[in-house]
């Protein structure tokens, strides 16, 4: 087969059109390579792949041109049902299948065979019709970088008992939760890669965000923690290297006299995690034991083994990987904890987590699950009107072959790691549910491939996980948008992701409240974009030419934006251009979510992430110039409660 035929056979878009309007055709030399990179599915004779079935709704499947009839088939439990066995079971006389009204939520494995003794199997995943819609009406959170965070007490990186206190001061604001940047685990021994969108693993947490104090055994040298404290900068790898010591030390205490609570805690959270969280510990013992990528790792270990993994546990690596579990299992304590105090606040959404798009290819989750996550590519976007040259992101993210051969399962237990302690998620780059743009390593941004993805059955398991866990799922929804794209998202239940700076019209006007969304979470400004204070100094554009980077905007055209931006507040009876009254603005729409930045009620000029840069701009790195205890004193607070007392109630 001619190699663009087959691409197309594999839903591979070897010719699109990018952001900017232009045509591109995929050089034969990269197709190949993405070609040789993605696992082969397996033809389907019967059916073209999975069946998804909404709850309650009717539904019919087609059945391929080859079928022979009649057909048979038969519904199998596999997850997620009281009874396992036959759910249900059925003949086909023409090409069409009529699904029975009452089957039960779940994934479940179809079975059919034709007049012809053919038989195939699929998936059969029947999900709720919506997503989680959520139990308030509008409110707002208050969104924060973890790491950023200081306080009297913490060693120099913001951590969960700096969490709760946020918490505190949000709820006594008014505000129904707390945004965070992603929480994912990353690579102890890289403490420069610090990026939590470019994580080691989705499924576990970055210990450095444990508050150490809070654990027995543990003592920390004070002058250190204070030199750490004083710093603008986070110092990765001086904070690594004392919460690990003093990470150590708690796990000694633990093990010479854990109490019989602890340690029957400990166990159940082992359990509970499961096979992941020992496969985890086992890779992280592995990647400090070869100091080298898993790929190059001696051939037994370069596929994980459970029966391999368990007899490393048995010899004398045992303790280090038990020290793996014990550093998840108090990071998890943690966080719950502060997903607690959330709910004894009464806040309605309490922690808003984000999900990062992809991963490292040299992590965990790519050993772990090296059917569905794709190495050798990575994720991006091609070239619009802000990245002329597109963007690679050096990910590794998931393909559609790999999740139909897993059944979807490294997808779903994606989610539920991350929904654990969320009353709200937001999935990173959503446009790769539909599609993926991918680029393999070595090879320019704009010399890659759309790959097309099981969008319906992503979204059949988002919306089971969304339900089951009560979660509100948010899909960040920016960039080269396909048509019926959101449409299809709403339909779902999964809500959009709407910043206030690019929903402007062709002459530049910002839209007005009627624009937004029921379903959406509104926001000035994100992490990649100039916080409000840089916008309007114009500051974001001075740095970004001092760094040789085109800012994409003149100075003219920030002037008009400004002016659009006060014409728009004015003609919504708004007479004022600070934060508190684009605040206002937002907290009228009709959209049920409002994010504010911590960065932006403190004024704070500089943004937490300028993409394209790594050692140009201290990304990821940089703190806020309060502690959370003088926060409160440093805002107008009376000003927030009036701009957001329609989400609130409270009058002022």
């Amino acid at each position: 087969m001619e190699l663009f035929d087959q691409a197309k056979e594999l839903g591979i878009e070897a010719e699109f059109v990018d952001g900017q309007g232009h045509r591109h055709v995929t050089d034969e030399a990269v197709l190949r390579i993405i070609l040789d990179a993605l696992p082969t599915e397996l033809p389907h004779r019967l059916l073209g792949g999975p069946v998804v079935i909404r709850a309650g709704q009717p539904s019919q499947t087609s059945l391929g041109v080859a079928a022979r009839f009649p057909v048979r088939w038969k519904i199998i439990a596999i997850q997620e049902v009281t009874a396992p066995g036959v759910i249900a079971e059925g003949e086909a006389s023409d090409n069409m299948i009529v699904w029975p009204p009452d089957l039960p939520v779940g994934t479940h494995r179809l079975q059919l065979v034709d007049a012809a003794s053919f038989t195939e199997e699929a998936l059969l995943m029947v999900a709720p019709p919506q997503a989680y819609g959520g139990d308030f009406d509008r409110c707002w959170l208050l969104a924060v970088q973890l790491y950023s965070l200081r306080s009297a007490r913490n060693c120099g990186i913001g951590d969960f008992t700096d969490l709760e206190a946020v918490i505190a001061l949000a709820a006594d604001l008014g505000a129904g939760g707390v945004g965070l940047n992603p929480l994912h685990a990353l690579f102890d021994d890289r403490p420069s890669d610090c990026s939590p969108y470019a994580p080691n693993s989705r499924l576990f947490l970055n210990p450095l965000y444990i508050d150490v104090e809070k654990l027995p055994g543990v003592s920390l040298e004070r002058k250190a923690v204070a030199e750490l404290r004083q710093g603008d900068i986070v110092d990765y790898a001086t904070v690594a290297k004392l919460k690990w010591q003093a990470l150590g030390s708690a796990f000694e205490k633990f093990k010479s006299d854990a109490a019989t609570d602890n340690r029957r805690e400990f166990e159940q959270f082992r359990a509970e995690r499961g096979p992941a969280l020992a496969r985890f510990a086992c890779f992280e013992v592995l990647r400090h034991k070869f100091q080298k990528p898993w790929w190059d790792w001696p051939e037994p270990w370069r596929q994980p083994d459970e029966a391999r993994c368990a007899a490393l546990r048995q010899g004398k690596d045992g303790a280090a990987i038990e020290f793996v579990e014990f550093v998840q299992w108090i990071a998890d304590r943690q966080l719950r904890d502060c997903r607690d105090l959330a709910a004894r606040l009464g806040m309605k959404v309490g922690l808003y987590l984000d999900v990062a798009v992809g991963v490292q290819s040299d992590g965990f989750d790519a050993w772990n699950e090296q059917a569905a996550i794709s190495r050798h590519l990575a994720v991006g976007a091609p070239p619009d009107a802000l990245n002329t040259a597109g963007q690679n992101w050096g990910l590794a993210g998931f393909n559609a072959a790999g999740l139909l051969m897993t059944s979807f399962a490294p997808f779903r237990e994606m989610l539920r790691a991350s929904m654990r302690y969320a009353g709200a998620i937001r999935l990173d780059h959503v446009l790769g549910l539909k599609r993926l743009y991918l680029v393999p390593h070595g090879f320019a941004a704009n010399n890659g491939v759309y790959v097309k993805m099981p969008f319906e059955a992503l979204l059949a398991v988002t919306a089971q996980e969304s339900v089951a866990h009560r979660c509100v799922v948010i899909g960040e929804d920016l960039g080269t948008v396909p048509e019926g794209f959101r449409e299809q998202m709403a339909d779902w239940g999964i809500w959009s992701y709407l910043v206030m700076m690019f929903e402007r019209d062709d002459r530049g006007s910002f839209r007005g409240l009627d624009h937004y969304a029921t379903n959406a979470l509104v926001t000035i400004n994100t992490h990649d974009l100039s916080t409000y204070a840089g916008w309007r100094s114009f500051s974001d554009l001075k740095l970004k030419r001092s760094l040789g980077i085109d800012p994409g905007e003149s100075d003219d055209a920030r002037w008009h934006a400004l002016t659009m931006l006060t014409d728009t507040l004015r003609h919504h009876g708004i007479h004022r251009h600070d934060l508190y009254a684009v605040t206002e603005f937002l907290a009228r729409t009709k959209s049920r979510l409002l994010a504010i930045s911590l960065e932006d009620l403190l004024g704070v000029i500089d943004q937490p992430n300028i993409p394209g840069t790594v050692d140009e701009h201290p990304n990821w790195r940089r703190c806020l110039p309060l502690a959370v205890g003088d926060i409160t004193a440093a805002i107008d607070a009376v000003a927030l409660k009036v701009a957001t007392q329609q989400r609130t109630g409270v009058t002022i």
